[in-house]
């Protein structure tokens, strides 16, 4: 058997990369988030053997490598986890959702679609419509949407958020200074939301764009909420509406079942991917 330990000068017996690469992804998975700085203090080693360890577990995709540190594939991503490595968490998943919900939407109609890593893949699945009227507070979506998507794209004023690449504040706009707001309407809502659950419904963890996903469901004239399976049963801080408020939700795999049971009571439509996808 191969050992993964040697002995230095000194006779301490001292871990092999291989042996510690597994050590690091094992802490990583156990942890969550960890910093560069904190890596090399665990495991005695220079900053520099960490960073070119967290690269090829990166690669290997055993973790997400980030700015600074890593984080584990598994870790649920806090509200100030950048858009970066949030989109690559349940990656596939979202590929999958985003698929579905393209499909509810048809050319020449008006979307409003809030930021987030689903809604980025729902951009790219979008790829193949025309003449849509598009309005988000996500600063990324009108760099990945083809132009010959949209007829117009409109972006929503407010604060900006750098760890979302977002935009915080009302959903509307105007037409000059002195003209007020402009009433806004449109045929389908697709709102990416942080949890689904039977009892408290939509929520997500930041009170300004749960005010924001609220007032784009209010002004649709159909609402589908994206989220994936990891969303399921989890409530946070600030609540979105009821369930009933959607029309359909659309997710990676079926909902546990308290929660097909409430999403069936209020109306909402699964869609899910087919068998066999």
């Amino acid at each position: 058997m191969t050992s993964t330990a040697a002995t230095d000068a000194t006779g301490q017996a001292r871990r092999l990369p291989a042996g510690r690469k597994a050590e690091l992804a094992a802490y990583v998975a156990e942890i969550g988030q960890v910093t560069v700085a904190e890596l090399a203090e665990r495991f005695d080693v220079s900053p520099d053997t960490i960073r070119r360890d967290l690269d090829q577990l990166d690669t290997d995709g055993i973790l997400i490598r980030t700015h600074g540190g890593a984080v584990s594939l598994s870790a649920v991503p806090r509200p100030d986890t950048g858009l970066d490595v949030r989109v690559r968490l349940q990656a596939a998943a979202k590929e999958k959702i985003g698929e579905i919900a393209a499909g509810l939407v048809t050319d020449g109609s008006s979307i409003m679609t809030n930021a987030g890593t689903t809604t980025l893949a729902l951009a790219r699945h979008l790829r193949e419509h025309r003449e849509l009227t598009i309005a988000t507070n996500s600063l990324r979506l009108p760099a990945e949407i083809s132009p010959k998507v949209f007829r117009d794209l409109y972006v929503f004023g407010g604060q900006v958020r750098l760890s979302a690449q977002a935009t915080v504040g009302p959903v509307s706009f105007q037409l000059a200074p002195a003209a007020g707001d402009v009433d806004i309407r449109c045929d389908l809502a697709l709102v990416a939301v942080g949890a689904v659950h039977a009892e408290s419904g939509f929520s997500t963890s930041n009170l300004g764009e749960a005010a924001m996903m609220a007032q784009m469901m209010e002004r649709a004239s159909r609402v589908a909420v994206l989220a994936d399976h990891s969303k399921f049963g989890r409530r946070l801080f600030a609540q979105i509406s009821d369930l009933s408020r959607a029309d359909y939700l659309v997710t990676d795999s079926a909902p546990p079942a308290d929660l097909a049971r409430a999403l069936e009571a209020a109306g909402v439509t699964v869609l899910t991917p087919a068998a066999g996808d």
